[in-house]
């Protein structure tokens, strides 16, 4: 059976003002991006006519410009959940105009499951090969996996699938589709290891949802990260040398354990420390976006096995691993996010999580999607999944940023994404700060003398001494001093608190 063939711009013109649209995709790898581009055109369109065109947009995480930055520009969007990176959307976010609401991307899929976010009129899947059978078609997902069999399944008005000859279709090897059943039906998720695959290698849709299949070759819209520098290998190193130290301690076994890491320069400067360290064993990965840096260590053998939801990597590295499927599919194993997040796994395997903060506190909370706790740089992402349940949890930052205007150590964090609780261990270029089996007034003498830049260190002593006394010290009318007096004057460094305990 030949299922309908239709262009972009007529599956675009089957969505409607106030529907809701839910996407593959995790990060801008494995998401649609042929009718996202002509749905912005349509909004254009629609607006110009004086007529009102906006959707809802769920998703597995960010996607690339052909959606939430094309979108954002058209005032498209009357919501969007949940991660997000795109500067176009961040923009519009900032400025009020789209209701974005941040959620844990392993929650992401159930909520929708739960109705939270209301109905999901239409999904829109990219794949990289169909088996068009009479009742059932069996769609082959591209880079990632996302929230793609919950997008299909939960679909009132149909699937549309975009058919991208971009990948190849031996990406299919990759994933492992696997969707749990909701309380109070849901069972223990079988995985004990990395490798363990416990699902099937398609999306199943009922053929009858299918509303068509648009063919289209366009690549992902693979973010650039910036190289690694002094100061991100610095951090790279601090890590690498605190977790070999945990591990002769026999904190961490002989064995070692899964890691994962966030998305950036920082993450690829430790998983290089890593894997260059010769007191380390080869290890493996459980984390929700795999970068080149990871692709490398696997054809080295340095990584033995790597669970992901998302291929995060350069176009020519993606290409690298299609031309390699003898070995990959043997040893990559592509998940839903709330598998590749599940804090059930993360707990069971032991998993080591390394994030990055904007900003972290003198008592170990951090600030990892707000600036000024005002303005939004991107989602919690997966973060907050893997650090509440991690065998050891790690942020990094640099101890400055705009060329020293700003300490990444602070008082009190302007926003809170992780509190005190979920955070083990704080990790700068100037060293670490071990803050387990720490009170709140020696985590912070420890994050002061250890992380802190040596420019605000004695500013944050001095916050320390007219902190009032308790389980938690704080002087509440100088606790965002620094981030006024960065306001105010473009610096956050200040001659004293005396003005603000007045």
């Amino acid at each position: 059976m030949a299922y309908r063939r239709l262009t972009a711009a007529e599956a675009a013109a089957m969505i409607n003002n106030d529907e809701n649209i839910a996407l593959s995709g995790f990060t801008p790898a494995g998401t649609a991006k042929a009718v996202t581009k002509e749905l912005a055109k349509r909004a254009i369109a629609e607006h110009e006519a004086g007529r009102p065109f906006k959707v809802g947009i769920f998703t597995g995480a960010s996607t690339g410009q052909s959606c939430d930055g094309d979108m954002a520009n058209a005032y498209a969007i009357k919501y969007r959940a949940p991660y997000t990176t795109n500067p176009d959307f961040r923009k519009h976010v900032n400025l009020g105009e789209i209701p974005y609401n941040d959620i844990h991307l392993s929650q992401m899929a159930q909520e929708l499951r739960y109705g939270f976010m209301g109905d999901v009129d239409w999904a829109i899947l990219e794949v990289c090969d169909i088996e068009e059978g009479e009742t059932t078609c069996k769609a082959y997902l591209t880079a990632a996996g996302g929230i793609s069999p919950t997008a299909a399944r939960l679909a009132k008005k149909g699937v549309i699938l975009e058919l991208n000859a971009f990948h190849n279709p031996n990406a299919k090897y990759l994933h492992d589709v696997y969707e749990p059943l909701d309380p109070p039906q849901r069972l223990a998720i079988p995985i004990t290891k990395v490798s363990d695959r416990i699902g099937k290698p398609y999306v199943e849709i009922p053929a009858s949802k299918i509303a068509g299949v648009v063919e289209c070759n366009l690549p992902d819209e693979a973010r650039a990260f910036k190289d690694n520098d002094p100061v991100t290998d610095a951090i790279g190193h601090n890590v690498a040398e605190f977790l070999v130290q945990d591990m002769h301690r026999g904190i961490i076994p002989n064995t070692f354990l899964p890691l994962q890491s966030g998305v950036g320069s920082t993450a690829n400067a430790i998983l290089g420390a890593l894997g260059t360290d010769k007191h380390v064993p080869n290890f493996n990965i459980y984390t929700e976006v795999l970068q080149d840096s990871v692709v490398g260590m696997m054809m080295e053998g340095r990584v033995i096995d790597a669970s992901a939801c998302s291929l995060t990597v350069s176009n020519e590295c993606l290409m690298q691993i299609y031309d390699n499927m003898d070995y990959f599919k043997n040893h990559l194993t592509l998940r839903q996010s709330e598998i590749s997040n599940s804090p059930e796994i993360i707990r069971r395997l032991g998993v080591i999580a390394i994030n990055t903060a904007l900003e972290v506190d003198l008592f170990g909370n951090a600030n990892s999607t707000h600036i000024s706790g005002v303005k939004m740089m991107n989602g919690i992402g997966g973060s907050g999944d893997f650090e509440r349940n991690a065998y050891i949890s790690i942020f990094t930052c640099p101890s400055v940023a705009k060329g020293g205007k700003i300490s990444s150590i602070v008082p009190f964090v302007s926003h809170l994404d992780h509190t005190e609780h979920d955070v083990n261990i704080i990790a700068t270029e100037q060293g670490v700060a071990d803050l387990r089996g720490k009170g709140p007034y020696e985590r912070a003498q420890e994050i002061i003398e250890k992380c802190a830049h040596p420019d605000y260190k004695q500013l944050l002593w001095d916050y320390l001494k007219i902190a009032k006394m308790g389980q938690t010290r704080h002087c509440l009318p100088a606790a965002f001093a620094m981030h006024d007096t960065l306001e105010r004057k473009g610096d956050m460094h200040l001659t004293d608190f005396a003005e603000y305990v007045k």
